[in-house]
């Protein structure tokens, strides 16, 4: 199957090609023909499967098409929602990017800037905006948006949405949107509260679910240690110095936490930068950056921050805290699980974490490796936990040492062959 089989017309076809894609992605194969119809879709996808591409490529065929009926200033006709500023900036790139040879103009607009050049440039005329929800209502309040004319409605990332509180700005949002459109709706995960908002926002869609957690999950090389909240830290420096991985990851559970880390690896001579909510639009473009070039060798980012990253060969993930939600866990480790990749991922578990990890193993349906020997391993946690787990999934309550079976200094993370190299593979961005 080719882009081409899809129906994608040339001007498109022929930017894509430019990027080196040649075959769609599953979520795409499946969701281009059901879009080009327009019919609504509900779509579950994890981030790294192509999905900004899967509903893009046939907003901006439609958009292609319809364009010689267009007369006057260009309207919004395709408005995209997306929780982070990160996130925006990679959709409306993407568009620019799939669209260049179309003439359809795109512009993104978010908050924690000035708006002058955002308004600026909605006054010249956009046929697609990209947006978060705050500064969308915000604009939209102003005078200087108007939904009537949109024909085709994004909700980009719904579970980040309701994380972060913006239900009842979305709500807000579908309110001012013309009855008579095509909605489409994404999603890496699919709790009640999501599929109750999915209902009021579609009529009768079409559903679209690829690379299921379990699947993610299982391609991906996981370890666990087991360490105490205050061995953490060292456990970090430790294991930077002694890896040789290119780029890494380092999630935390809070912003306040995600400076605290890299404040700690600075005393420690690690050149790293944080990203999160708190952080202005310019700080987290410049960590973002400089992590990409490669400048900086370590980026610490909270989840919600970390949903607008898009790094090709990223080396290794570290979840620093667990997640609570284990959800969450899947998708952190799919950032080093992209597309048709493999990944490392390397958790810290601390004894407020066993109920986090428990779940984690229950969601993925897999015994994640123990690595049992590094120099801050806490052993009393390492035995209750590793029953428990051994106990849950129907093991004698051994531990697993693959590290050490294997000959492996087992305090230092798997190495997978990927450091310091580029996957020549194609990589269609999500």
């Amino acid at each position: 199957m080719t882009f081409k089989d899809l129906g994608i017309i040339d001007p498109i076809l022929r930017a894509i090609g430019d990027e080196g894609y040649t075959q769609p992605t599953p979520i795409q194969e499946q969701s281009i023909p059901i879009l080009l119809k327009r019919k609504d879709l509900l779509g579950c996808a994890q981030t790294g499967t192509g999905k900004t591409a899967a509903f893009a490529i046939p907003i901006l065929q439609h958009l292609y098409a319809d364009k010689h009926n267009g007369q006057g200033r260009r309207k919004i006709k395709a408005l995209v929602v997306t929780p982070t500023r990160e996130l925006a900036i990679q959709i409306s790139e993407s568009f620019t990017t799939y669209g260049k040879y179309t003439g359809i103009r795109n512009t993104v607009i978010f908050g924690g800037v000035k708006q002058g050049a955002q308004t600026a440039t909605l006054q010249q005329g956009v046929d697609i905006l990209v947006a978060t929800p705050g500064r969308l209502l915000d604009l939209m309040d102003q005078g200087y948006i108007s939904l009537k004319d949109v024909q085709y409605s994004v909700l980009d990332e719904a579970d980040r949405m309701l994380d972060m509180g913006f239900i009842h700005d979305i709500k807000k949002i579908i309110a001012r949107l013309p009855r008579e459109r095509q909605s489409l709706f994404f999603s890496a995960t699919m709790p009640p509260d999501i599929v109750r908002l999915s209902q009021q926002i579609l009529g009768n869609p079409e559903k679209v679910s690829v690379k299921p957690e379990q699947t993610t999950a299982e391609k991906v090389d996981q370890s666990i240690y087991f360490v105490s909240k205050k061995g953490k830290p060292k456990l970090l420096v430790h294991l930077l110095e002694n890896q040789q991985y290119d780029s890494t990851l380092v999630f935390s559970r809070t912003k306040y936490g995600a400076d605290k880390i890299v404040k700690m690896l600075s005393k420690a001579s690690i050149q790293s930068e944080a990203i999160h909510g708190n952080k202005s639009q310019n700080a987290r473009q410049r960590a973002l950056g400089n992590f990409k070039s490669g400048r900086s060798r370590v980026l610490v980012a909270t989840d919600i921050a970390a949903r607008g990253i898009d790094i090709d060969d990223l080396s290794l993930v570290v979840n620093y805290d667990l997640p609570n939600i284990p959800e969450t866990y899947v998708h952190r480790i799919g950032r080093t699980g992209r597309a048709a990749a493999s990944g490392v991922a390397l958790s810290f578990c601390d004894a407020e974490e066993q109920a986090f990890l428990k779940d984690i193993q229950k969601l993925i349906g897999q015994k994640i490796n123990v690595v049992e020997e590094h120099p801050f391993v806490d052993f009393g946690l390492e035995e209750t936990v590793s029953s428990s787990i051994s106990s849950h999934n129907g093991g004698s309550g051994a531990r697993h040492n693959s590290y050490r079976q294997q000959g492996r200094d087992s305090s230092r993370p798997p190495q997978n062959g990927r450091s310091g190299q580029r996957n020549n593979r194609q990589r269609n961005r999500s």
